[in-house]
């Protein structure tokens, strides 16, 4: 019987290709190749499956990886011609989604070109994640979104603490939307909160607005209501 669970494969278990491997492998079904055996002995007691291949070799990735793949993540930055020849061959098996580690925009849009429907860069979104927090102490995450709108995970100011949604009048005030509030305590995941909803300090704002909106919020935030 098959799984219900997602199947992925990870090609390439340097640092990031490691790490989405043993994240993913939570909830997915995980096929790890590398070229390195050091590499492969690291993850293979905690995917489903681990092995040793070069993936720049149609024959030996078409005989691990098929069409029934759901999505396949190539992590071969450093490997410029490697990356490519693999994102080209994962195309021509017919894997539908290819989410591929890019070391520059040129190298991103050549693995576009043959078949990437996504291209990474780690460095730089881990970097705008850190940034984003260090310019605003009360970010706690972020998800960046099409045309400049983001969902943040924000922590309420103290001027917002004992008051509803309607009386800080967030949308109206700063143009973003509360999607939704994590309440810590208790533990409690509340989606689309009512405008009668009472913010307390031990509550996570969701919010998605654009960029300036979002940054807006933070520098009127802390004022008198």
């Amino acid at each position: 019987m098959k799984s219900n669970r997602k199947q992925i494969c990870v090609i390439g278990l340097g640092q990031f290709g490691n790490e989405m491997a043993l994240e993913l492998s939570k909830h997915c079904e995980v096929l790890a190749l590398d070229s390195s055996e050091e590499r492969v002995n690291a993850v293979a007691d905690y995917v489903q499956r681990a092995m040793i291949i070069d993936a720049r070799d149609f024959g030996t990735l078409c005989s691990l990886v098929t069409s029934d793949f759901d999505e396949a993540v190539v992590s071969l930055g450093e490997s410029v011609e490697a990356s490519i020849l693999c994102t080209l061959h994962l195309r021509k098996i017919g894997v539908k989604v290819i989410r591929a580690k890019a070391s520059s925009e040129d190298h991103a849009t050549i693995l576009r070109s043959v078949g990437a429907t996504e291209t990474i860069f780690p460095e730089r979104e881990t970097a705008r994640r850190i940034a984003a927090q260090i310019v605003n102490p009360n970010l706690l995450d972020f998800i960046p979104l099409a045309e400049d709108f983001e969902v943040m995970d924000v922590a309420p100011p103290a001027a917002f603490h004992g008051h509803t949604l309607q009386e800080l009048r967030i949308r109206e005030r700063f143009d973003v939307f509360a999607i939704a509030v994590k309440e810590l305590v208790p533990e409690r995941f509340v989606f689309l909160p009512g405008p009668d909803f009472v913010i307390k300090p031990s509550d996570i704002l969701v919010l998605i607005g654009r960029e300036k909106s979002l940054g807006r919020l933070r520098e009127e935030a802390e004022e008198e209501l």
